[in-house]
């Protein structure tokens, strides 16, 4: 048989006081006239007895469950996306807010499911979110509510997203080039012309390749060209292979992933080419494999922890929520993979 629940009372019992006033000195209420030795033996009381406040009550008499549902495709179970639990976690503690975690693995009767079971539970708010940046339509239920879209966009939806500032990364990528001197013989590897290859590029591919060229140009200079592919370690290897056999010597390659410069840079050593000797290599995500690629590779930071942090910051804030994107910056991880342009 389980323990008896420590009550309101038995506090108010231990330390000689009335209900009322131990409830007012465990809620830290400065403006009733309670002497500060009645204040201390209700505290040691209560800590001696460990006793806990009663939040089913609490939310019935404040309206509020101090609980957030999380509803995301795949991002629980992608590891280099974990850190988007972990930010939105922290900053709900800090909150004294708990974070009820769901996943519908893509499945969309399985998430309109989930967002019910959360609302049924009188969540606060639900933070929807995606394992990358792309365009969503939430479910019905969340219509109306207190939402904040994470790493996902929702057009005509009205609730405010959360995510990576793309845009501003690629031209980052492309001022960490210009600021090692190059400015021509530039290659994006993954970059997107028209229709994305792949739905992990559908925003992230669009607006990076969109901020290189923009900073590019601002800089005197331009891509030579455009590789369509994959943003997988195969495709970049293939891609830069056929590259270089076709006669092609870039200077610089601008990776659209982590996972394209792995294979990029398999496919330069076979060449007998060095990075950053005879062409520099400069990414984004900062996967795992970057800082242990030799040389270590520049990149430019996804912020899942901010990105997770930001969503609950916003959804507990007390400023009304409207339809904006909050992007949050991607700051560059300055490794070994940038030199100076190669001679001849």
């Amino acid at each position: 048989m389980s323990e008896r629940r420590v009550t309101m009372a038995d506090v108010a019992r231990r330390a000689g006081v009335s209900p009322t006033t131990a409830s007012f000195a465990l809620a830290g209420r400065t403006d009733m006239r309670i002497s500060d030795a009645s204040r201390e033996r209700v505290l040691e009381a209560a800590r001696e007895l460990g006793y806990r406040p009663n939040v089913t009550a609490r939310s019935l008499r404040t309206k509020s469950t101090q609980t957030i549902g999380f509803v995301s495709d795949r991002i629980t179970t992608t590891p280099f996306a974990g850190d988007v639990i972990r930010g939105a976690m922290e900053a709900a503690r800090e909150r004294e807010h708990l974070l009820f975690i769901t996943e519908a693995g893509g499945d969309r009767d399985t998430e309109e499911s989930l967002v019910h079971a959360l609302l049924d539970r009188q969540v606060d708010a639900v933070i929807y979110a995606s394992m990358f940046t792309r365009y969503v339509t939430p479910p019905k239920a969340l219509f109306k509510r207190r939402v904040i879209l994470l790493n996902c966009l929702a057009p005509g939806f009205d609730a405010p997203s959360v995510i990576p500032d793309e845009q501003e990364a690629g031209r980052d990528a492309a001022r960490a080039l210009l600021a090692a001197g190059h400015t021509e013989g530039i290659w994006a590897i993954g970059g997107h012309q028209s229709v994305p290859a792949t739905p992990e590029g559908i925003v992230a591919g669009n607006e990076r390749m969109r901020g290189l060229e923009e900073a590019l140009r601002a800089g005197g200079a331009r891509l030579d060209g455009i590789v369509e592919c994959d943003w997988d370690t195969h495709d970049g290897y293939r891609e830069v292979s056929s590259l270089l056999a076709a006669g092609h010597r870039p200077r610089a390659l601008v990776c659209l992933t982590d996972r394209v410069s792995f294979g990029a840079y398999q496919a330069l050593g076979e060449a007998g080419l060095s990075v950053p000797g005879d062409v520099s290599v400069v990414s984004f995500d900062d996967q795992d494999i970057a800082a242990v690629l030799r040389p270590a590779l520049t990149t430019l930071k996804l912020p899942h922890y901010q990105l997770g942090r930001l969503a609950v910051e916003l959804i507990l804030g007390e400023e009304p929520l409207e339809a904006a994107v909050h992007r949050v910056p991607m700051p560059l991880q300055k490794r070994a993979s940038i030199g100076a342009p190669a001679t001849g």
